[in-house]
């Protein structure tokens, strides 16, 4: 199975593509591409990683890894953690896996009330 997702990150204005693909239902390869110098050293860790077991990415006994890492990798580089994208190739890696059905998540963020 395969998903492509594409991240329109907010006001950094970062567009990401994420495509996972899973032969077993299980074991999942993912290919991540970004303008952004942060996202680009993530997909490198990413990818160092595969195939990601989606059965353990999804485990309530366990962090997921690509979490785990996203979330270093951003603090380190004073980057925002609450980016978007990690989320974004968890979902993929589920989708990819079979884990769960393709839909939109959409966050309508306003100013005020």
């Amino acid at each position: 199975m395969e998903a492509k997702v594409k991240v329109d990150a907010g006001i950094c204005g970062f567009k990401t593509i994420i495509k996972a693909t899973s032969e077993d239902n299980m074991n999942v390869n993912l290919k991540v591409v970004s303008p952004c110098e942060i996202i680009k050293d993530l997909a490198s860790q990413y990818e160092a990683l595969t195939p990601i077991n989606a059965y353990q990415e999804l485990s309530p006994k366990e962090e997921s890894s690509i979490l785990k890492i996203s979330r270093v990798v951003l603090v380190a580089n004073g980057a925002c953690e609450a980016c978007v994208v990690p989320a974004a190739v968890c979902k993929a890696i589920y989708i990819a896996s079979g884990l769960a059905l393709p839909k939109d998540v959409v966050l309508d963020i306003n100013e005020g009330s």
